[in-house]
C-alpha cells in the first residue's frame, strides 16, 4: 500500500463508493456451468457493476447477465495484482457482500467477471472511495443512549470477531441481570454492558447486562473481557461495596466500599445468564477489585486487577502482614471449576509501594499460562528487562510478567521502558499476544518527540504525547523490540493509551484518545501538522514484517468531534480483521447501530466503531 501522505482526499463520513473509469482488464478463460442463454463460443456480455457500504462490508450489486454461467470478483489492493475473492458466484447471483478489515482496502479497485465456458467479460473497473469506506464504519451506540454514561469506556472482542461486548461504566439504570429496564435512570454510574452479535454480515443488539445487585457508583463495566468462542463474559465493577469474600457470596451488604468485583456470565443458545459473583479472597474496602479483567482463550482463567489494593505482600502468593501498602495494588489468577471459581494466585509486585497500582491493566495469553500486569505508577529507574530494583523515577511505570508451569505461578520479568522517566506511566496501557510471546506497553503520557519506529529516545520536549514499547520472547529470554511513537507526535496526544494485539502478534492497534486532528474516517493525514479539533482522539494501525513494526494507517471516528476521546479503548479479533475502538466522550443521541451521528444533545454519551 502507498504511504498515507500519498493518499487521496475524497468525500467524508456518509458518502458511497466513487466510481473511477478504467481500461478494460485482459480477458480470463472462465469455468462451465451449464447456465441458460449462453451461445455457444461467445463469452457473456460484460456486467455493470454499483458499488455500497454495510458495515465493514462493500455491497456489490449487478444486474444478471444471462449467458453468464458464474460471475468472478477480482480485487486489487494497493501495489498489487488482480487476485479473486472467494469462489465463484452462482449465476442467479446479482450482489457480493465483501466482509473486510477497512484499514487494509483504502483506494482498493474491483472487477466483476461475467464468466461462461467461452471465457469471461469484466466490468469497468471502480474503486472503493476514500468516503465509500467512511460509510462502511460500524457505528455503534447503546440501546438507552443516556448522556454522560460513557459507553464504549470498554470493549472487548471474541476471537473471530463476531461477538462485542461495550462497558459503559457511567451508565445509571436500577436494572438487575439481563434485559432489564434501561430507563430508569436512579442508580447514578451503576454501569451496564452490552452485547452485540454478527451473523453472516448483519450486526444486531443482543443483551443489555446489568450487575445482579447494582447500586449506584459501582461502574458495572469499567473492564470486560470475552473468551475466545464469545460465550463467556467477565465484567468489572471497581465500585461495587459488598464485604462478601471469594466466590458467590452475600452480594446485599454495602459495608466495603468500594472493594470491587467481577461478575461472570455465559451465553447458551444465543442467551446469556450471570453464572458467577466474584470478590477478591482479601476483600478490602477502596481496593478496586475488577478495575481490569482478563479472560484465557478458554474462558477458564480469569485475572483480575485490583490497582488499588493495599496489601504488604510482594512477588506470588506472598504473605500479607497489614494493609499499609496503599495503592500497591494487586492482581488474582482464577481458574473455573465445575461449578465456581477458585484463586490460583495472588500477585504482588517485587515491592509493593505506595500508589505503583499494579493491576491497572492485565493480559492473559490465550492458553492461560503467561500474564502480564501493568504499574503505570511504579517509580523504578532501570531501564529494559531485569533491572534492579528502586525508586528513583517516580510514576515510570514498569509491567511485571508471571508464568504458570501446571498450576503453580512464578515471576518471569519485571520490564522496564528502554527509556524510562519519571511520570511516563509506562504500563498504563497492556496487550500480550495469545501465544504470549509478544508484550506491547503504553507510555500515554512519556514526553519524546520522535516520530515513527524507533526514533530519538532522548529529546524530551513534547509533553504528554505518549508511546508505545513492544518486546518479543526467544529463547526464553524477553527484549525490546521496538520503539514506537504517532506518525504525526504532538503534545498531549497519550498514544499509547490504548493497545490492541492480533492473536499472531503481527497486527498492532494504538490509541491516542487526545489527538486533535480533523480529520474523518480514512481521509484524514496522518503526518500533517493539524491541532484544530482537540482530543478527537485517533488510532493507529501497525503491522510487524519480520521484526520490524511499520505503520500502516491512521483512522479517524467518522464524525470526530472535540473532547470525543475516539482510540480510549480497543480490541482486536484474533486475525486482526475487526478493529473495536471506544469513543466514551462522543456525544450523539442516537441509538443502536447506524443512527445520525450528527445528532450531538447527549453529551459524553459514547459510541463504538467498527472497522
Amino acid at each position: 500500500m502507498k504511504p498515507i501522505s500519498q493518499l487521496t482526499r475524497a468525500a467524508g463520513f456518509g458518502a458511497l463508493a466513487s466510481v473511477m473509469a478504467a481500461s478494460l482488464l485482459s480477458a480470463c478463460g472462465g469455468g462451465g456451468g451449464g447456465g441458460g442463454g449462453a451461445v455457444p463460443g461467445v463469452a457473456p456480455p460484460a456486467p455493470v457493476i454499483s458499488l455500497s457500504s454495510g458495515i465493514k462490508t462493500l455491497v456489490i450489486d449487478w444486474a444478471a447477465v444471462p449467458e453468464a454461467t458464474h460471475y468472478q470478483l477480482l480485487e486489487e489492493l494497493q501495489g498489487g495484482d488482480y487476485v479473486q475473492v472467494g469462489n465463484d458466484i452462482p449465476a442467479a447471483a446479482t450482489r457480493y457482500e465483501h466482509t473486510v478489515p477497512l484499514w487494509t482496502r483504502v483506494l482498493a479497485h474491483y472487477v466483476l467477471q461475467a464468466c461462461n465456458a467461452a471465457g469471461c467479460s469484466k466490468s469497468a473497473m471502480q474503486t472503493w472511495s476514500l468516503g465509500g469506506l467512511g460509510a462502511s464504519i460500524g457505528y455503534v451506540k447503546a440501546s438507552n443512549t443516556g448522556a454522560s454514561d460513557t459507553f464504549g469506556r470498554t470493549v472487548a472482542v471474541s476471537a473471530d470477531g463476531s461477538t462485542l461486548a461495550v462497558g459503559a461504566p457511567f451508565e445509571d439504570s436500577a436494572a438487575a441481570g439481563i434485559g432489564g429496564n434501561g430507563a430508569d435512570n436512579s442508580a447514578g454510574s451503576a454501569g451496564a454492558v452490552y452485547l452485540y452479535a454478527r451473523q453472516g454480515n448483519q450486526w444486531a443488539f443482543q443483551a443489555y447486562v446489568k450487575a445482579s445487585n447494582p447500586d449506584g457508583g459501582d461502574n458495572f463495566g469499567i473492564s470486560v473481557s470475552l473468551s475466545a468462542d464469545g460465550n463467556t463474559l467477565a465484567v468489572g465493577a471497581s465500585g461495587e461495596d459488598s464485604s462478601a469474600f471469594g466466590s458467590n457470596g452475600d452480594q446485599a451488604s454495602n459495608a466495603s466500599v468500594n472493594s470491587g468485583a467481577v461478575y461472570v456470565f455465559q451465553r447458551s443458545a444465543g442467551t446469556w445468564s450471570q453464572g458467577t459473583y466474584l470478590k477478591a479472597s482479601n476483600s478490602q474496602p477502596q481496593a478496586r477489585f475488577g478495575g481490569a479483567v482478563a479472560l484465557s482463550g478458554d474462558g477458564s482463567t480469569l485475572v483480575v486487577g485490583a490497582p488499588d489494593e493495599s496489601g504488604n505482600a510482594i512477588g506470588v502468593n506472598g504473605v500479607r502482614a497489614d494493609f499499609n501498602a496503599t495503592g500497591s495494588g494487586a492482581a488474582y489468577v482464577y481458574r473455573r471449576t465445575q461449578t465456581s471459581w477458585i484463586v490460583q494466585a495472588y500477585l504482588k509486585s517485587n515491592q509493593a509501594d505506595n500508589g505503583d497500582n499494579f493491576g491497572t491493566a492485565v493480559a492473559i495469553s490465550n492458553d492461560g499460562n503467561r500474564v502480564a500486569v501493568g504499574a503505570p505508577f511504579e517509580d523504578g529507574a532501570a531501564t529494559g528487562v531485569g533491572g534492579a530494583v528502586n525508586n528513583l523515577a517516580l510514576d515510570s511505570g514498569a509491567v511485571f510478567l508471571f508464568v504458570r508451569n501446571g498450576n503453580a505461578w512464578s515471576n518471569e520479568a519485571y520490564v522496564k521502558a528502554s527509556n524510562t522517566s519519571a511520570g511516563d506511566a509506562f504500563g498504563f496501557g497492556l496487550a500480550l499476544s495469545g501465544d504470549g510471546a509478544t508484550l506491547v506497553a503504553g507510555a500515554p503520557v512519556e514526553d519524546s518527540r520522535a516520530v515513527g519506529i524507533n526514533g530519538d529516545e532522548a529529546d524530551e520536549s513534547i509533553q504528554d504525547s505518549g508511546a508505545a514499547y513492544a518486546f518479543g520472547l526467544q529463547g526464553g529470554v524477553w527484549s525490546q523490540r521496538a520503539y514506537i511513537k504517532a506518525s504525526n507526535t504532538a503534545a498531549n496526544s497519550q498514544f499509547g493509551g490504548s493497545i490492541g494485539l492480533s492473536h499472531d502478534g503481527q497486527q498492532l492497534a494504538i490509541g491516542a484518545e487526545l489527538e486533535s486532528n480533523s480529520g474523518l474516517g480514512f481521509d484524514a493525514n496522518g503526518l500533517a501538522d493539524d491541532k484544530s479539533v482537540g482530543g478527537s482522539g485517533a488510532v493507529y494501525m501497525l503491522q510487524r514484517v519480520g521484526n520490524a513494526w511499520q505503520i500502516r494507517r491512521y483512522l479517524k471516528a467518522g464524525n470526530a468531534n472535540a473532547g470525543d476521546g475516539f482510540g480510549n479503548a480497543l480490541a482486536l479479533s484474533a486475525d486482526g480483521s475487526t478493529l473495536a475502538v471506544g469513543a466514551q466522550h462522543e456525544d450523539s443521541n442516537a441509538t443502536g447501530l447506524g443512527g445520525n451521528p450528527n445528532d450531538a444533545s447527549s453529551s459524553s454519551s459514547g459510541a463504538v466503531y467498527l472497522f
